[in-house]
């Protein structure tokens, strides 16, 4: 896509809109939803991955995982996938605030906010951060390294950024680009066609194949649906019809449809949400956790199912509990997983100050008045 489409304010977010007290609290909802149900998707998920079926029965019983068990170090860990959708937050408030300057190309944005997680992977801690790095590169639990797949470490490793024309690990099918582009479902206040666009845009800075880029921007635009109000069938046939007009499509389409297809099948199994998941690539893990989102009796079941399978668990995980958080809100999440979920008090930190960037942005940093606190947390360079 050429750069002149984010000029101009096309797609602005909610600047100009009336938001009711009502309509504020919902948003808030649906935004710490979708955060905490990344990560308690990552966190279910992460004991597992890596283990085949057999092994996680052994482990864990005939049912698999179905509490929030020990990784890494602890009960309740996230991985890197959590910790790139928080900066995918981080990146979208800093492209707001950045076009009071005239500045707005959200993608480099993004770009930049990746750049501040890949310095976690290496760096000391936040001691030796700068101050225009914001807030959340300072947050010392996010330097833990938490085995990020090499695509993420090769497409961030330099200041060039990948561009669906020229992509970044162009052979990349992996569901990473995807697991992180829930954020971008939550700009309300953008037409989807957009949300889908940025999504495809930030997927290229890691994961170049057409799968990944376009799975993620089919997830963001679920996640969008949802954070408005739609039910989730009626979200994955909205994906559908935008992804008609991209080539390249059919694997992302195909899998969705089965998705959809396999709802009608009787009875979830494990077994069922192992074929979505296929060989653990970008479409088949956004097509399994639509598979599960959809089945799941509750959240707690919905997250279940998700994991237990030898594919990407913590990926699948995180997606559905994406489009479970989006779909109910925050107070549909379990609590007793959300007592235990590290990093809980940043993730409801970001989450609020996302929804207060949506509904109130101007105030905070607009030419009637600028907060420099907010400019502080979220500096302009």
């Amino acid at each position: 896509m050429r750069r002149e489409v984010w000029v101009g304010g096309v797609g602005g977010g909610t600047a100009g809109a009336v938001w009711g007290r009502a309509e504020q609290q919902d948003f808030r909802s649906r935004v710490r939803g979708t955060l905490l149900g990344v990560a308690l998707g990552d966190a279910l998920g992460a004991p597992v991955g890596g283990l085949g079926d057999e092994q996680i029965r052994e482990t864990y019983g005939g049912e698999g995982v179905v509490e929030l068990a020990v990784a890494h170090g602890r009960r309740g860990a996230v991985t890197h996938l959590t910790q790139l959708t928080l900066f995918s937050v981080d990146g979208l408030i800093r492209a707001q605030v950045r076009r009071d300057t005239g500045a707005w190309h959200p993608p480099t944005d993004l770009h930049r906010a990746y750049r501040r997680w890949h310095a976690t992977q290496h760096d000391w801690g936040p001691d030796e951060r700068r101050k225009e790095d914001g807030w959340l590169a300072r947050e010392e639990w996010l330097y833990s390294r938490r085995d990020p797949a090499r695509a993420l470490l090769l497409g961030l490793g330099d200041e060039a950024m990948g561009t669906p024309e020229v992509p970044k690990n162009p052979g990349e099918r992996g569901p990473e680009a995807a697991a992180r582009s829930a954020p971008f479902g939550l700009l309300v206040g953008w037409e989807p066609q957009l949300v889908a666009q940025l999504a495809v845009e930030c997927a290229a800075q890691t994961h170049g194949h057409p799968t990944a880029s376009l799975a993620a921007g089919a997830y963001a635009v679920i996640v969008h649906a949802l954070a408005r109000g739609e039910a989730l069938d009626g979200a994955v046939q909205r994906a559908l019809g935008l992804l008609a007009a991209r080539p390249g499509h059919q694997p992302v389409s195909d899998a969705l449809q089965h998705a959809l297809g396999a709802v009608r099948q009787g009875l979830p199994t494990a077994e069922r949400v192992t074929e979505l998941v296929g060989e653990g690539a970008a479409d088949g893990a956004v097509a399994a956790a639509v598979y599960c989102a959809l089945v799941g009796e509750d959240v707690r079941h919905g997250l279940r199912l998700a994991v237990n399978h030898a594919g990407p668990s913590a990926a699948t995980g995180a997606l559905a509990g994406g489009l479970l958080g989006a779909l109910h809100g925050e107070t549909a999440l379990p609590p007793a997983w959300l007592a235990e979920l590290e990093g809980r008090p940043t993730v409801l930190e970001l989450a609020d100050d996302f929804a207060m960037e949506m509904t109130q942005g101007p105030a905070l940093h607009g030419p009637a008045g600028s907060s420099p606190g907010w400019l502080a947390r979220y500096p302009r360079a």
